[in-house]
């Protein structure tokens, strides 16, 4: 399992310290790092839980009794190494807003309505050749408070786990087109125009069921030059 950090340039991932980004300077730290030994749970734990990846799981669309409303997509791709070999049974969890633009959680005051039929999370093992597949719910756009009318573009999060605790990296996929690329300061913290492209996945006809869901195509690279852009 090949989860490291690359080589590539610093500009490929976000800092953790970004200005435009208020609420970064909260947990930004501000005296070098120091580096802690791992314990062997760490090293050796459980990744899945307490219960492996069960069949459903990555249907965000069946986990309540009724259908979700918004638009139905297929988010799939490949988990790749940094010379395009695939990386099998790696854990990968999404989670993200409603159609709404809503998350199901106690902090969110966006005044959006909660879906009941729909949870926003997710995770699905990738197959022998790298391959995941999620069915969900195309989220919405929401009001975050960064600054005067700022809203962050639809977006999913995604968790990726390899054989221990310690192996995990976290990034968000977006959508391609969204007019509020411009004016979002966490997708522009990336500044390398590249990398940050690397983020967006690309509408997939060959994928797309007909009458039934459009299909998103997003690779995930974890290290060297096309590595995709990972949180700090």
């Amino acid at each position: 399992m090949t989860f490291f950090y690359p080589t590539a340039s610093l500009d490929a991932f976000p800092p953790r310290l970004s200005p435009g980004y208020r609420s970064t300077p909260k947990r930004s730290p501000t005296k070098p790092l120091i580096l802690m030994r791992h314990t062997l749970t760490e090293l050796t734990g459980p990744v899945y839980g307490q219960d492996a990846v069960q069949p459903g799981d990555e249907d965000l669309t069946r986990q309540h009794a009724g259908e979700p409303l918004g638009e139905r997509i297929i988010v799939h791709g490949r988990v790749l190494d940094e010379d395009g070999r695939p990386v099998p049974d790696a854990l990968v969890e999404i989670w993200q807003a409603n159609a709404c633009g809503r998350y199901i959680h106690v902090v969110d005051r966006h005044p959006a309505p909660l879906d009941p039929n729909f949870t926003g999370a997710g995770r699905a093992k990738t197959d022998a050749e790298g391959h995941y597949r999620f069915v969900t719910i195309r989220p919405g756009a929401y009001p975050w408070g960064n600054h005067p009318n700022a809203w962050r573009p639809a977006h999913i999060h995604f968790s990726l786990f390899g054989h221990s605790f310690v192996s995990r990296l976290v990034t968000q996929m977006y959508f391609p087109g969204d007019p509020l690329f411009p004016f979002d300061p966490i997708f522009n913290s990336v500044t390398d125009e590249a990398a940050r492209n690397r983020m967006i996945a690309a509408f997939d006809l060959d994928h797309t069921v007909p009458e039934w869901a459009l299909a998103y195509r997003f690779d995930i690279v974890l290290r060297g030059r096309r590595q995709t852009p990972m949180e700090s």
